[in-house]
């Protein structure tokens, strides 16, 4: 898949890992993109980009990435060494690539007023990060 920023300044080149498009309603998401972040996983190693990149580590594992030509959200990214995970916003590439919202994280969570539409699986806060203590604390055995 083949993306850019609002500007163009920024182009994304990846192969996604699934066909399936996700939600992450956590509170670093949503003050990072101002609304849930849209996204689809990049297949390992698949992603280029070129351009004005701009990132900030928002954890101890991850970093948050935007244009820093325009402010355009552009992935989130795990910093591990031992992993190569991007998380690419689907806004930036047409038509969010065709694929469809399977998954919602951090769903009770999110405002009251967000509401998908759709049968798709659906994650809690707690569901999600004792997914992630174990994936981390694996990464470091």
């Amino acid at each position: 898949m083949n993306g850019n920023c609002l500007c163009g300044a920024v182009t994304v080149h990846f192969e996604p890992a699934a066909d399936k498009l996700g939600a992450c309603h956590c509170e670093m998401c949503r003050r990072w993109t101002g609304s849930a972040l849209l996204e689809i996983d990049a297949k390992p190693g698949s992603v280029r980009y070129e351009g004005p990149v701009k990132s900030y580590g928002s954890s101890d594992w991850a970093e948050r990435a935007w244009c820093d030509t325009c402010g355009t959200t552009l992935w989130y990214h795990l910093t591990l060494p031992e992993h190569d995970y991007y998380s690419i916003s689907a806004g930036l590439v047409e038509d969010a690539g065709g694929l469809t919202l399977k998954t919602e994280i951090y769903i009770d969570v999110k405002p009251g007023g967000y509401a998908f539409a759709g049968d798709h699986e659906r994650k809690t806060k707690a569901e999600i990060e004792a997914g992630f203590a174990a994936f981390l604390e694996g990464a470091q055995t």
